[in-house]
């Protein structure tokens, strides 16, 4: 990380996550894979709340930390369609958004993409 952040600094992005992920869930229906958009919107919601509870009982080092290692056990899905492992993708896409907000090392995130599984 660059700077690091307060831990409620953290859970006021995480909190605006969310309700980027809620807005999503609504929506859903007016996409062309309703079912796959919603996954997607729920499951980035399902990341923003677990790093939230974690940050809240923990410190900003500790949530990154959990946010690694949860994206380290992620399996690939790059190269599938687009409606395909809507929960590993919306869970790949909050990580990823969480990475960028509290400004992880680039070379971190890659790091750990490396060591993510293949898919089945």
């Amino acid at each position: 990380m660059k700077e690091t952040l307060t831990t409620e600094q953290i859970l006021q992005g995480l909190k605006h996550y969310r309700r980027i992920a809620r807005q999503d869930m609504l929506r859903a229906p007016e996409t062309p894979h309703p079912d796959a958009f919603l996954k997607h919107a729920e499951s980035r919601r399902e990341v923003y709340v677990a790093l939230a509870q974690r940050a809240e009982q923990g410190s900003a080092g500790d949530v990154v930390e959990h946010a690694i290692d949860l994206y380290r056990t992620l399996p690939f899905v790059t190269g599938t369609p687009e409606h395909e492992y809507p929960e590993i993708k919306g869970k790949e896409n909050a990580l990823e958004n969480f990475f960028l907000m509290v400004g992880l090392d680039p070379k971190q995130r890659r790091e750990a993409r490396s060591s993510r599984p293949r898919l089945g």
